[in-house]
């Protein structure tokens, strides 16, 4: 069954049966979302109910604390299709603005939670809280739940190798590079995505390797500079692929961009989405004296990306059947 999305409070069509629900963030949809996620789809299963999941957009602390420049780790879309993925019934992305930042907790629990979506089930992360002042915090929750006749279910924090999974932690992988780390947190690999950009037409003319090229915005969460070893998906099949992410040093370039070369691909995408895995940092990125040897380490790097992928080939062919690869 397909997911229903709502982005208003005003269109959901009266409460739903028997709703198992979760609210947050869900940055990234890491593993400790997904078992929010699985808790909800079970107890709405077993009560022969509705999943619900309830976010926000934007991310409520680039409203409220926007000096802090918070890098998200994954797209609106992307989250979408992710939390599809769940099983999950129903998604509500409720706008988020200065004014409903105010909303007094007990306001929320009484006319979103009970009223729009009626709650039977909720079920929350560990740390979580909402509304104004964050008065909505767990203790919050369990006495109005006991007050107006739906549980409230605690999820403790989950560790993979000793590492929390959060999406605070994911960032923190993300600008090291620690792909392999970021995996095993996110449950897929770290993805970036968007329209091929026409480039300065030097990697195919100039390098002998042509890329495809993606703008990172500022607001975008930006991988630690240099080269990656990465899974290229476009109009459904993989690639195997050598990215750069960085500035252009070696010809004093001013502008932020990702550079992907595609093995065994020639086809013309300018405009077209792609979406890159980023599997594996090889090294940072560098100045060289010359285009010559920057082609030369090109070369060492297609090398080095090709055995990372032909070692990695069962892996590779599981993640490019994945739905989210798609």
């Amino acid at each position: 069954m397909t997911m229903k999305i709502f982005t208003n409070i005003a269109d959901i069509p009266g409460p739903f049966p028997k709703a198992a629900v979760t609210i947050g963030n869900f940055d990234g949809v890491h593993l400790g979302h997904q078992i929010l996620f699985s808790e909800v789809v079970s107890r709405a299963y077993q009560k022969k109910g509705t999943s619900v999941v309830v976010t926000f957009e934007p991310h409520p602390l680039k409203v409220v604390r926007p000096d802090i420049g918070l890098k998200l780790i994954s797209t609106a879309e992307q989250k979408k299709e992710l939390i599809a993925l769940a099983n999950i019934d129903v998604l509500i992305i409720l706008p988020f603005t200065r004014e409903f930042a105010n909303t007094p907790a007990e306001s929320f629990v009484d006319q979103v939670l009970r009223q729009a979506i009626g709650v039977q089930d909720l079920v929350v992360g560990y740390d979580y809280a909402f509304g104004k002042s964050r008065q909505g915090d767990i203790p919050f929750l369990q006495e109005q739940g006991k007050a107006k006749g739906f549980t409230v279910s605690v999820v403790e924090p989950y560790y993979v190798e000793g590492m929390l999974a959060s999406s605070t932690k994911i960032r923190e992988l993300v600008g090291l590079g620690k792909m392999a780390d970021v995996k095993k947190l996110l449950g897929r690999y770290y993805q970036i995505r968007g329209e091929v950009k026409m480039g300065k037409q030097r990697g195919g003319p100039l390098l002998g390797f042509p890329t495809a090229n993606l703008a990172i915005a500022e607001e975008d969460l930006c991988p630690h500079l240099g080269v990656y070893v990465t899974q290229v998906i476009y109009d459904g099949k993989c690639y195997g692929g050598v990215l750069n992410i960085g500035y252009n040093p070696t010809f004093e370039g001013q502008h932020l961009s990702a550079e992907t070369h595609i093995f065994d691909f020639n086809q013309d995408i300018y405009g077209k989405p792609i979406k890159i895995n980023l599997l594996r940092f090889l090294r940072g990125e560098k100045k060289f004296s010359a285009p010559g040897e920057l082609a030369a380490q090109i070369s060492r790097d297609v090398a080095d990306a090709k055995k990372v992928l032909a070692d990695a080939q069962q892996e590779i062919l599981l993640s490019c059947e994945e739905k989210y690869n798609r």
